[in-house]
């Protein structure tokens, strides 16, 4: 039988931001469960300020000044932002003076530099607002510990730095946080020292000065990891299968020009706002262009529907997995068929399920996605399996053209590595790949041609060989423009 943790010790200091990292499944969400009382360990003990403690529960980890926030905060949407903030103290059955709550509430926020109509309803506010909250309510208990699990995934850059900013000053006050992020270059950022887990076991704990990110790689996935972005830079491209000429979008996009072979990796880079990800829905006739054209292998295309584009061999693989890319309360062979559905009925419109059992075992072998069956739920499995499942759907409806949006966005590192590997045999094999992301370089590593948007407009294309995170950042900037 695995175990979830086993001997981990973690030491925390009042007044320290202490990074945790690892691969999905190091063991990092059981032992964030253990802390707030939500999971009980096997054996080992918990010390508070050097005493020991037994924390059976969310309550006893709150009355021990223990909190967390997560990726997606846990507010009660129908209250207000007062309500959320001191909805524990009412539990514990204090009498509510309204008027103070309030006048409370608007302090602890004004004094997190932010400024949150406390009478608005939680459900109204923006999800990096709703962190703020989560973490008003945590001062509001007296927190010593605050845990913040992966809060940056879904933030802009301006929000990451507001969040910092309230890490730092909370550090400043004596609280202990402990940062959790697949993001190396956010540890790097803010954190003082890093502990490492793999397979529920502790590897290391040290000073974020005496670390370096390929030593965290391979500490984190247990092998030397050379290349960090598998690269195909000596990779030959073939004919051209897509021509996109002057396709615009009014109030969205314009005059996006470019075209794609048989075997190439095609990187869209730019700011947030720069309007890569409509590019691609266009493509994919979700939200179509209003004017340009599209050539596939010589004939121009009206594509109007995702419907359309399936049966040209254009399909689009969403940044947003768990709401938009897979069914997660579905099975893993279900998730992988449903696109390709019409191929796996018999007689009478009844679903082959041996069909389609043998085309889910062919992908769970060729991508190597990790499950104990493929009878599996979907939302059971891991970040980077979720992902491989996404992929697997999409070959399995036989593209010429994919259009990657964020690939890797929030898997781990041993995960990632695994699907830039797949993404460049992919392309070995002549498939087509657009691969939009927010990565610098990943884009830069994975690419051969990198076209760079700004605000809806294109502002170059480059031969990747021949570009820098210097000179893609700006054009991506504005500051100026491939002619």
């Amino acid at each position: 039988m695995t175990q979830a943790l086993d001997g981990v010790s973690l030491k925390m200091y009042p007044g320290e931001i202490h990074a945790l990292v690892g691969e999905n499944g190091a063991g990092k969400s059981t032992l964030i469960k253990i802390l707030t009382g939500i999971q009980q360990a096997d054996q080992g003990e918990i010390r508070l300020s050097g005493k020991p403690v037994q924390i059976n529960n969310s309550q006893e980890a709150q009355a021990y000044g223990i909190a967390a926030i997560y990726q997606e905060p846990l507010l009660f949407p129908d209250l207000d932002v007062a309500e959320n903030i001191f909805i524990s103290h009412q539990n514990q059955g204090f009498f509510v003076r309204w008027n103070k709550i309030y006048e409370e509430a608007e302090k602890i926020l004004n004094d997190l530099g932010f400024r949150i109509d406390v009478h608005n309803a939680a459900s109204g506010l923006t999800l990096a607002a709703q962190q703020a909250v989560e973490i008003a309510k945590a001062i509001s208990m007296n927190v010593r510990v605050l845990i913040m699990d992966e809060p940056t995934a879904s933030l802009s850059d301006h929000e990451v730095n507001q969040l910092f900013r309230v890490a730092r000053q909370l550090k400043q006050d004596n609280v202990a946080l402990l940062f959790i992020s697949h993001r190396l270059e956010e540890v790097f950022e803010i954190a003082d020292r890093i502990t490492v887990l793999r397979d529920g076991r502790h590897i290391s704990t040290n000073a974020l000065s005496t670390v370096t990110k390929d030593s965290l790689v391979k500490e984190m996935v247990g092998r030397e990891v050379d290349q960090f972005y598998a690269t195909g830079k000596t990779r030959v491209v073939g004919k051209r299968i897509c021509s996109v000429k002057n396709l615009s979008k009014e109030s969205t996009f314009s005059n996006i020009n470019f075209e794609l072979h048989e075997g190439e990796i095609l990187g869209f880079a730019g700011l947030v706002g720069s309007r890569r990800t409509d590019v691609g829905l266009a493509m994919f006739g979700i939200n179509p262009a209003d004017s340009g054209s599209i050539e596939l292998e010589g004939e121009t295309v009206k594509i109007n529907s995702p419907q359309t584009a399936k049966k040209l061999g254009i399909v689009y693989m969403t940044e947003d997995r768990h709401q938009l890319g897979l069914a997660m309360p579905m099975s893993i062979t279900s998730n992988i068929t449903l696109p390709s559905l019409s191929r796996y009925l018999g007689k009478f419109g009844i679903i082959n399920k041996e069909k389609e059992d043998e085309t889910a075992n062919e992908f769970k072998n060729r991508l190597q996605i990790k499950t104990t069956s493929l009878e599996q739920e979907v939302s059971t499995l891991s970040g980077g399996n979720q992902q491989k499942v996404m992929f697997s759907k999409w070959l399995n409806t036989q593209p010429k053209i994919i259009i990657l949006d964020e690939p890797t966005r929030g898997i781990d590192v041993g995960a990632k590595a695994e699907v830039h590997a797949m993404i460049q045999e992919l392309a070995e094999k002549g498939l087509s790949i657009i691969c939009i992301s927010s990565d610098l370089p990943e884009v830069l590593a994975m690419s051969d041609r990198i076209l760079i948007m700004r605000e809806g407009k294109q502002m170059g294309i480059v031969k990747s060989q021949n570009a820098t995170p210097e000179s893609v950042m700006s054009l991506a900037m504005g500051q100026n423009k491939e002619s």
